[in-house]
């Protein structure tokens, strides 16, 4: 059997991540409800147009990465894979577990993933590298809102 092109071995892990992410997400709970959040926090339907936005963006840069990598494409599959696991991991941390200050910590360690992708991404391919910097944005973010939230709620 032939082995995977890019596009499916970029792409499939992106779905899959968005899909574990998806699951363990539950922002209609009561305990999430009661959580006082920053003023800056943006509006639910934002974090989908977001999520959408960059899991499509990811599989872009990866397919592109994976087109171009050569021998470096081993180690490239283990960093988008760290990073995937990192991003499947943030809601089960936050909303399941309902461990803020883990998901923050998770959430700093995706965002140094992320950056990591690009800088790996870009001297094979700066379309790829470019495409993850609002990944690299979003997940800064993410760990300034998470940092926040959990620092509201310190026991």
């Amino acid at each position: 059997m032939d082995r995977p092109g890019p596009l499916v071995s970029s792409t499939v892990p992106v779905v899959l991540t968005a899909l574990v992410g998806t699951a363990g997400t539950d922002v209609g709970s009561d305990w999430y409800r009661r959580l006082e959040k920053p003023r800056w926090q943006p509006p639910g339907p934002a974090f989908g147009i977001a999520w959408t936005a960059l899991y499509a963006l990811i599989a872009v840069a990866g397919t592109r990465v994976l087109q171009r990598s050569g021998p470096g494409r081993r180690t490239w599959s283990r960093a988008l894979a760290v990073n995937l696991a990192l991003d499947a991991g943030w809601p089960w941390a936050f909303f399941r577990a309902r461990a803020p200050w883990l998901a923050a910590a998770e959430a700093a360690l995706l965002a140094a993933s992320t950056a990591d992708l690009a800088r790996r991404a870009w001297p094979v391919d700066r379309v790829a590298g470019a495409a993850l910097v609002p990944y690299a944005g979003w997940t800064a973010f993410a760990t300034a809102l998470s940092t926040e939230i959990a620092r509201r709620h310190a026991p």
